[in-house]
């Protein structure tokens, strides 16, 4: 074994116990004593304690800064180390205020996006909060209570029911053992746990699913039934969940597309506003006559002007409001600019169990021998009109079966023990090769075509279609499922308590809301004798006092056996079948008719129970005897009665039928991916929508393993269901849909959902079911666990994408003509600038914040979900939008540049100060009030805003109006602030009847730039810049390498850059 702990881990699952001892030197006794505790000492030395590894947390410095590492708040800087010095040496006051202003800007910009951080250094937390605490190991020879922590691979660990694994265990000796692993594997039922060992498909043991790997059993899962003993080998790390841990750590965040927008937007401008740094500068030097100092402190006021310091704190608001919207329809935001990614996601991958699925296995329908009942299982009414019979669900095998004998789909269905699976996989009602042709033997059906699903279609015994049986009916044909159990039902029929086998409780609880007293009947006939399941035999049979209630009269001189167990085996067993699935009237057995039933209902993707009844003498069985399978099955040939058919599956949620029909309107394909198997998945993908003409068909994890990356690449986009996944193949799938240019989305609820909740570009858990790894590994969690909340999150991102755009058709036209104004009011001859620097810091953060605000909670408009996601690779600032961004900043800055000179003409009998605070007055104001103008404009994108509804739909707009001409006067007329810190004076009236001229210009002209547009668009021309333009960056071709190390179990360590 390789000296360093826990490299190259050896595949356990496909090693005698002997080669295990071998592999990590242990004795032949091991079993018997155990380790010393020197050796368990030394062990840990070398391998180290059992848990997961920390990820190194990044310090508040790095932290601070990764948020002003930027060129815009360099700027920032920079101005400020200027004002700093000019405040020493002149003017300390305004300068003082300055720099003050400044340096609170970068303070809050720092701070709030230090706050808005998501937390994903939690999932490591919550994978150490799913550890064992402690174990029972053999030390010393003897069995010892330790701490799981200083569990070491070689320890011989007892576990019982309950349990929670401590470590990843190969099993010695099992009991009826089996583990609940849907966290971890995807499987909805205990997974039973044999000792054998699990042959490699292709001769590569790392490509047997981990949920295949039946002799293992998993560090976090929980033992949900039996007793058994293993041998620990792997710990910490090195375990399935510490390999998920690692992945999650070294997964690196990428930016969303509008932060790389934002980044992109902001180096433009940094450009921008360096080149007209200069440009006034050397105006102000050459032309105005001012001194180089002077020029430097002109040139900085321009800077200051175009610099969107209220840019990121608008973003911000934006993706808060769409948070608190989100939140108020239960999708939890844990960062902020996931919002808009799951505008643009176009594809996204679900996990099945507990996403798309209730996570509980229910017995959705019951077959007779002349008819079929479904059940609602989603009923909350106690009734036995929740079963409706309906001879129509599910009458005819799935499309990819019809061409396939009945054999050979029962053999090939959920149900199976060989199609894709191991002996002692999660149904224990497993069929086999051998029963199966026995059935299609004894009836000699060679033919290919289905049977009939009915007997006779118009036989309405005991009532036709449409119509409830009473429940009487229902109590004697499902006896046998309600007393033939050891399960408890949960509380009041919930899950909440409940104990036992998933698939038997599917039974009991579907008794339950029919109207049956469950836990009283199974009192009034306890068991006499019983012959205990056993995966060899594949049933379970009871001995039963009779009772005239379930058993009807004249039976008092004989006792009731009850027999459940897989059907094809329980078929066999039968002479005889209810007639119509009533007590007292019975017929011949049609074995041809219940096979086909069999393969009907395999072929959907269900499980399928028997129930048979029979009797014998009274008192031929003792109280207590110990009765072993010859009971049942070597009474000389068959001697029993099927009742009937039970079809059990964990049914999708009714929401999620909707909810991926309204995602197909969207344009965004979803794609399920599980590690259940092929034909429960295919079926399942069938109800939901997911399997069309394009997408006929599924693939699974083993099959995805064995392509290469060319071949995955053209796989997930021919599959919609990927069945038996391992956590690497999700990952794997997620990678290659990104390679084709797809921003792909993940849902899921599990552990072994993490990575690729981390790697995919927006990870969606669920708040309920869901782990808390999978909950810190995501970007936003479901409260509701409800796959339809999905489709909200989807329209406020669209909705974050296009207010964003609005935001920056107000903000980038108030800074540019801010800065502008300076370097044109210099060009036409003013000799000082028209705003300081404080004046235009003023405007950023008070006026631009407010006015953007309006569009940040901008509802969203007409038709937004019947568009398709946006492209990848697409500008925020596309052409046309940029022309709107230039024609906003021209009109602003003629406004602006054109009242100040009729100012300076005006009042040029004023002395100059006096002239000078009106012109600076008249420019802010105009500057201000013309943005609110091109604020009212920008609300619809296309829509005219000379409407009505300019009026409706967002209250804010007209109270940041309000409040933008509130500060405005405040700044005009309040003696000290006017003059001292914003260098203005008190406005005469004719000079607001200029401010509101210009306003109705500006506000004209931004309207009849929007009517040229919507002409356009009704030529056919792309307006909204939906194409591929200069702007734009579109997606190299798909070469992306999307390889993994390959094997379904081990999750390598591969660092993943989301």
């Amino acid at each position: 074994m390789d000296e360093t702990p826990g490299a190259n881990q050896p595949s356990w699952h496909a090693m005698t116990t002997d080669e295990c001892f071998k592999e990590l030197s242990l004795p032949d006794d091991i079993r018997r004593r155990g380790l010393t505790t020197e050796e368990a000492a030394t062990r840990l030395a070398k391998y180290g304690e059992n848990k997961l590894t920390e990820k190194e947390k990044e310090s508040l410095l790095i932290k601070i800064w990764q948020q002003v590492n930027n060129v815009l708040v360099g700027i920032l800087v920079f101005v400020a180390v200027i004002s700093a010095v000019r405040a020493i040496t002149d003017d300390p006051v305004t300068n003082s205020i300055q720099v003050g202003i400044i340096v609170g800007v970068i303070v809050i910009n720092t701070t709030i996006g230090i706050i808005q951080e998501g937390s994903a250094e939690k999932a490591a937390e919550a994978l150490k909060g799913m550890l064992s605490s402690d174990a029972i190991a053999r030390r010393d020879g003897k069995e010892t209570r330790v701490p799981a922590g200083e569990l070491v691979p070689g320890d011989i660990v007892i576990m019982n029911t309950g349990d929670r694994v401590p470590a990843d265990i190969r099993m010695l000796e099992v009991n009826n053992l089996a583990c609940q692993e849907a966290a971890l594997t995807g499987e909805s039922v205990p997974i039973e746990k044999i000792t054998d060992v699990i042959e490699a498909k292709g001769g590569n043991p790392a490509q047997t699913p981990l949920g295949d790997r039946v002799n293992l059993c998993f560090s976090a899962t929980l033992v949900a039934q039996g007793y058994g003993v293993g041998l620990v080998c792997s710990t910490g790390d090195y375990t399935e969940i510490g390999t998920i841990n690692k992945l999650v750590n070294k997964v690196e965040d990428k930016k969303t597309a509008v932060l790389e927008q934002i980044d992109f937007v902001s180096k433009i401008l940094a450009v921008f506003i360096a080149i007209t740094a200069c440009i006034t500068w050397a105006v102000a030097y050459f032309q105005a006559g001012a001194s180089a100092l002077d020029a430097v402190s002109i040139a900085l006021v321009s800077a200051v002007a175009m610099i969107p310091e209220g840019l990121e704190a608008i973003v911000t608001v934006t993706y808060a409001w769409a948070v608190s919207n989100m939140a108020d329809k239960n999708a939890i935001i844990r960062a902020l600019p996931a919002v808009e990614t799951l505008g643009s996601v176009t594809t996204i991958c679900s996990d099945k169990t507990g996403t798309l699925t209730q996570n509980i296995m229910s017995l959705t329908a019951f077959v007779t021998s002349n008819a079929r009942y479904r059940n609602d299982v989603n009923a909350t009414d106690r009734s036995n009109t929740n079963f409706v019979r309906d001879d129509t669900y599910m009458a005819e095998r799935a499309d990819h079966t019809k061409m396939m004998r009945a054999r050979e789909v029962i053999k090939g269905g959920p149900g199976s023990s060989k199609h894709n699976r191991k002996k002692g996989d999660k149904f224990d009602y497993t069929t086999s090769e051998a029963t199966s042709d026995n059935l299609e033997s004894k009836h000699e059906k060679n033919e290919v075509d289905a049977a009939p699903s009915t007997n006779v279609e118009s036989d309405n015994t005991p009532v036709g279609p449409g119509e409830s049986p009473e429940l009487a009916f229902f109590r004697n044909a499902l006896a046998g499922g309600v007393l033939c159990s050891k399960c408890t039902l949960g509380i009041n029929g919930t899950r909440e308590g409940e104990i036992g086998n998933p698939t038997e409780l599917s039974i009991l609880r579907a008794c339950y809301w029919a109207g049956i007293e469950v836990n009283p009947m199974k009192d009034d006939v306890p068991v006499i004798a019983e012959v205990p399941f056993s995966s060899e035999y594949k049933f379970m049979a009871t001995v039963h006092d009779s009772n005239e209630i379930n058993d009807g009269p004249g039976m008092e001189d004989v006792d009731v056996v009850h027999v459940k167990g897989a059907p094809d085996r329980m078929v066999l067993l039968c002479d005889k079948q209810a007639k119509a699935g009533l007590l007292g009237e019975t017929e011949p057995i049609d074995t041809q008719y219940w096979t086909e039933q069999i393969a009907i209902l395999s072929s959907h993707g269900l499980r399928v129970l028997a129930l048979l009844r029979g009797t014998l003498p009274k008192g031929e069985v003792k109280k207590g005897e110990q009765l072993g399978p010859e009971f049942v099955n070597g009474r000389g040939g068959p001697w029993l009665t099927i009742m009937g058919l039970c079809a059990i599956m964990d049914p999708p949620r009714p929401e999620c039928i909707d909810a991926v029909s309204e995602a197909h309107g969207a344009g965004v394909r979803v794609a399920m991916i599980t590690g259940d198997h092929k034909d429960t998945a295919l079926a399942i993908g069938a109800n939901l929508g997911l399997v069309d003409e394009q997408h006929s068909s599924a693939v699974t994890g083993p099959e995805l393993d064995a392509m290469s990356d060319e071949e995955i690449k053209v796989a997930v986009q021919k599959y919609n269901v990927f069945a038996r996944a391992s956590p690497q193949n999700k990952i794997r799938i997620v990678k290659a849909l990104q390679s084709q240019g797809e921003v792909c989305g993940m849902t899921g609820d599990g552990v072994n959902d993490a990575p690729a909740l981390k790697a995919a570009d927006m990870g969606v858990a669920m708040g309920k079911e869901g782990t808390d790894v999978a909950r810190e590994a995501s970007q936003m969690i479901l409260a509701d666990d409800n796959f339809a909340t999905i489709i909200v999150a989807v329209r406020e991102g669209r909705v974050v994408w296009d207010n964003l755009r609005k935001v920056l058709m107000i903000n980038t036209p108030i800074n540019n003509a801010q800065g502008l104004s300076v370097l044109f009011g210099i060009i036409c001859g003013l000799d000082e600038t028209p705003l300081t620097a404080i004046q235009v810091l003023y405007a950023n953060l008070i006026c631009a914040v407010t006015l953007g605000f309006v569009a940040a909670v901008e509802p969203a408009e007409d038709g937004i979900m019947d568009q398709p996601p946006r492209r990848v690779g697409k500008r925020l600032i596309g052409r046309f939008l940029f022309l709107r961004i230039a024609l906003g900043t021209i009109v602003l800055v003629a406004a602006t540049v054109g009242a100040t000179f009729w100012a300076q003409a005006q009042y040029d009998d004023k002395d100059a100060g006096t002239q000078l605070e009106l012109m600076r007055s008249q420019a802010s104001n105009t500057l201000t009030l013309g943005a609110a103008a091109i604020t009212l404009s920008a609300r619809f994108s296309y829509n005219s805003s000379i409407h009505p509804r300019l009026f409706q739909g967002n209250p804010f707009l007209w109270y940041s109006v309000v409040i933008v001409t509130v500060l405005q006067f405040a700044i005009t007329y309040i003696p000290g602030v006017n003059n001292v810190i914003f260098s203005m004076g008190p406005m005469k009236p004719e000079q607001w009847g200029v401010v509101v001229l210009a306003m109705v210009i500006v506000f004209i002209v931004m309207e009849i730039e929007k009517s040229v547009r919507r002409y356009l668009m009704d030529l056919g021309e792309d307006t909204d810049d939906r194409e591929y333009g200069v702007f734009d960056a579109p997606p190299a071709e798909p070469n992306e390498d999307v390889s993994l190390p390959k094997g379904a179990s081990h999750l390598n360590l591969t660092e993943l850059n989301k």
